[in-house]
């Protein structure tokens, strides 16, 4: 697809992947409109990163995905609709589970609508590699059974399930994609990398986290946001779910490790008790096989674990207010 002139809106386009995704339309020329959570603040979170020559080409716009006649109007005149907007923390969705099945589930309802009703082209909608639960069998491909093991995950799953309902049965263009971890600059303490590189760089004298043997397939943003634009360029991805991973699994253990290593920083690694989920709850391996993604839009990602852990540091290091190392994000 020649994106120069699209007009695309991006949901979530305050967060970390949506405001990565919001720059690099903006670069591809399209006329973006970028959605953020409203609030009394003004508050514009990571797009206020861009570079000031990019962010004023785009329109930012305050909202709630959970207010349908807030999407008609938002909607309205947008050939392309990248759904990124999700409350994502799996923590707390054990706390507030109702919360996620408002915004996750009732929101992503709102939007589909919204496309359909004003005649959307192309509906891009975001999952995550969280829907498949603990791998039955790796690497995991599209096919893999579903399991809901946090709210969180389930109300992923049945916002998935609505975008694929209403391409079967209004024949909204809709392509769902399923990231597995993503990682990179921008990225909030709630995620496993930042917090790692927030104590290391702090200079605390151990690093404490929560379940070690857990096995995730991380992926640099940029590889991410080259994903998403792929799937939105291939018309046989109309109507598909597609995996977008690296194929490479480590513990967190290992991850850690390679962090001490990228920082040139060694210090004991600390289980805490409060960061470990429910037993039934953690998933304990995800490892994606992406070869359906790559098979249709020839996408393959760039940028490793190492080289992107060494990006996204530096960026750790020149935001250190961002963090609170001392603290434990729910």
């Amino acid at each position: 697809m020649n994106w120069r002139g699209k007009r695309v809106l991006v949901t979530g386009a305050g967060g970390f992947i949506g405001s990565h995704l919001s720059e690099r339309l903006v670069r591809e020329g399209c006329r973006v409109k970028a959605m953020v959570h409203y609030d009394s603040r003004d508050d514009h979170s990571n797009l206020e990163f861009i570079e000031s020559s990019v962010l004023g080409e785009i329109e930012i716009i305050a909202g709630d995905i959970r207010d349908p006649y807030f999407l008609l109007n938002a909607t309205t005149g947008c050939e392309i609709i990248f759904h990124l907007a999700a409350l994502i923390g799996i923590p707390y969705s054990y706390v507030a589970p109702a919360s996620y099945v408002e915004t996750n589930i009732q929101g992503t309802l709102n939007v589909l609508e919204a496309a359909r009703i004003n005649g959307a082209t192309r509906v891009i909608h975001t999952s995550t590699s969280e829907c498949y639960g603990t791998a039955q069998y790796t690497p995991i491909d599209e096919g893999h059974p579903l399991r809901g093991q946090s709210p969180y995950a389930a109300t992923k799953i049945g916002a998935d399930k609505l975008a694929e309902s209403f391409h079967l049965s209004f024949g909204l263009p809709v392509t769902t994609i399923r990231p597995f971890n993503t990682f990179g600059p921008r990225q909030s303490a709630r995620a496993v990398i930042p917090t790692i590189l927030s104590q290391l760089l702090s200079g605390r004298e151990e690093l404490r986290l929560g379940e070690l043997t857990a096995i995730r397939d991380l992926n640099y943003v940029t590889n991410t946001v080259d994903g998403f634009l792929a799937a939105g360029s291939c018309d046989k991805a109309v109507g598909t779910l597609l995996n977008l991973g690296t194929g490479v699994g480590v513990t967190i253990k290992e991850l850690a490790l390679l962090a001490m290593k990228v920082v040139e920083r060694n210090v004991p690694i600390v289980q805490d008790p409060k960061r470990i989920r429910p037993n039934d709850s953690e998933v304990f391996r995800l490892l994606c096989n992406f070869e359906k993604v790559k098979e249709l839009t020839g996408w393959t990602p760039a940028i490793d674990l190492e080289d992107g852990l060494r990006k996204t540091a530096q960026y750790v290091e020149a935001h250190r207010n961002r963090y609170r190392p001392d603290e434990y994000k729910v």
